[in-house]
């Protein structure tokens, strides 16, 4: 028996945030980062807020969730007991208001407490997921939690909070959604649900991801990426991810690339990999053939070579870089630990989800194909 689950309500469209209007006389925590509050943005959160509310503001948020600073966010809930969250951001806002959930909730504090997503980047999907990842800076490596108990309650989807998203953020948080729906298309846990999720999702980047990032005014191309994050982040919940976020968990730990970034330098070489299996080769023939990117009748190997040559044309053509030394990796850090990173990978959360078995030395062999 297979199960489908499916917790978080989401509110999409024209005025969706306005939403929010609905919470009064609550102890409202609002967990963000600095940046979001410096430019102004936070005003559009707390301008729909009724003011029946007290409103509390964290704005320590940092990229790649330090666990200290899930750890200073555990110690604030304790202190002020909200009893809505909210978290606003991206994917490390998001990932760190359910990291100090999770963690609150080991210690018996925060039951009941709902949380609500509202993405201001189309990248992490975390706003419809049970996953959070957060990061030791002592031993450089990222962890990645699973657990039911952090899907947020609900997601608030508005595209207005994305148009002033800069094109290299674009461009990155864009990758990591086709890794998202792609990984998922193959994982272990892959079922009918999830791939008609990742089929769409890979349908609306491929219309809507280079136009957000040579006119990022666009809205409905904003809506666009905003709908194929969420509709991937639902599948890859659901199905799983694979080898691609196994490695780039370790090389944004350790080389301290953004994880779009890091999923975009390893997805093409990753398919190829996991290609060298007829069954998951013919999964993704299937994907090239369902978003129109090769003629049904084209034979399987030549669909995945032009899968393959869009993701790559898509990158160059958002002036992506192509290998780690672009992104400022030597080869003597690299040398140094390139062993380390291939070790903490196979041992990923994502790993058991990938639709081949790999060891470390495969992703040795990977990692050096990308420097």
């Amino acid at each position: 028996m297979e199960r489908i689950y499916l917790r978080t309500k989401i509110y999409y469209g024209e005025n969706s945030l306005e939403h929010l209007a609905d919470i009064t006389g609550k102890r409202i925590w609002i967990i963000c980062d600095r940046f979001l509050i410096e430019n102004g943005s936070i005003r559009k959160v707390l301008e729909v807020i009724d003011n029946s509310n007290e409103v509390k503001l964290f704005n320590g948020v940092l990229p790649d969730t330090p666990l200290t600073v899930i750890g200073k966010g555990v110690a604030i809930l304790k202190q002020f007991r909200p009893e809505v969250m909210i978290a606003f951001g991206g994917g490390s806002a998001i990932d760190t208001a359910k990291g100090i959930l999770y963690f609150a909730r080991e210690m018996k504090l925060a039951a009941g407490v709902p949380l609500i997503a509202i993405p201001t980047t189309s990248g992490t999907g975390s706003e419809v997921t049970a996953a959070t990842v957060v990061v030791d800076h002592e031993t450089k490596k990222k962890h990645i939690f699973f657990d039911d108990s952090i899907y947020p309650d609900e997601a608030i989807l508005d595209a207005k909070l994305t148009l002033s998203l800069p094109p290299e953020i674009t461009a990155n948080t864009g990758m990591d959604v086709m890794t998202h729906a792609m990984e998922a298309y193959v994982a272990k846990g892959a079922s009918v649900y999830t791939d008609a999720m990742a089929e769409k999702a890979v349908e609306l980047i491929m219309r809507s991801l280079l136009q957000c990032y040579r006119h990022g005014d666009d809205e409905q191309a904003r809506v666009e990426m905003l709908l194929a994050s969420s509709l991937a982040g639902i599948a890859f919940s659901i199905a799983g991810l694979g080898m691609s976020h196994s490695i780039a968990h370790q090389v944004g730990g350790t080389f301290h690339i953004t994880h779009g970034l890091a999923n975009a330098l390893l997805l093409n070489e990753v398919i190829l990999f996991n290609s060298l299996d007829d069954r998951v080769a013919a999964k993704y023939a299937q994907m090239a053939y369902r978003t129109g990117m090769v003629e049904r009748s084209a034979d399987p190997k030549l669909a995945v070579a032009v899968l393959l040559a869009c993701i790559t044309s898509l990158k160059k053509l958002m002036n992506m870089p192509l290998t780690l030394s672009e992104c400022g990796v030597s080869q003597e850090t690299f040398d140094q630990y390139v062993h380390y990173v291939a070790q903490n990978a196979v041992q990923d959360g994502c790993t058991p989800m990938n639709p081949r078995g790999i060891t470390v030395q495969d992703v040795e062999t990977l990692l050096k194909k990308i420097h």
